[in-house]
């Protein structure tokens, strides 16, 4: 039997509409989610990619700030495309440990409209990028993605990390 690929809870928090509660439950969700992909979180530095079992993307994750309580981190895909290498989607994540919250900054993806162009105020807009940011860290996680602490150099799948899951 294979795994719901969303949570029992956080199908919960996605039942509802847009509140100031269900966003913060939904951010304690991304963050749980995301201590999935990467449980050594707080210690990373530098760029990381994991890839899993399935043929598909590697996922890269660049540490942009660690401190005492939070971790700034960009979290994608890169596609190459005639132009060079794309990312999407492109997210800026802030993982808030003491709170155990992951708050979006930015977001850029061309899949699902969330806005034209992501800007934080507008409880439907963070609720919007959250929610996309959540299913991708679902999809992620059941997927098999999983960081460890070796960081590799930017534009480099050679130190690629497969885990069991």
């Amino acid at each position: 039997m294979q795994r719901p690929a969303i949570d029992p809870a956080l199908r919960r928090v996605l039942a509802g509409s847009a509140t100031v509660g269900r966003l913060l439950d939904l951010c304690e969700e991304n963050y749980q989610l995301l201590r999935t992909l990467a449980p050594q979180l707080r210690s990373l530095r530098g760029h990381h990619s994991a890839f899993a079992a399935h043929e598909g993307p590697d996922l890269h994750l660049e540490i942009l700030e660690q401190s005492r309580y939070t971790t700034t981190l960009r979290l994608t895909y890169f596609f190459d495309e005639l132009a060079g290498r794309a990312a999407d989607p492109d997210a800026t994540l802030r993982a808030y440990h003491d709170a155990r919250q992951v708050e979006v900054l930015d977001l850029r993806q061309g899949a699902l409209p969330v806005a034209p162009a992501f800007s934080p105020p507008g409880l439907d807009r963070k609720w919007k990028a959250n929610l996309f940011v959540s299913k991708w860290l679902c999809f992620s996680v059941v997927g098999g993605y999983r960081f460890q602490s070796v960081a590799v150099k930017p534009g480099h799948g050679s130190a690629r990390i497969v885990s069991a899951a």
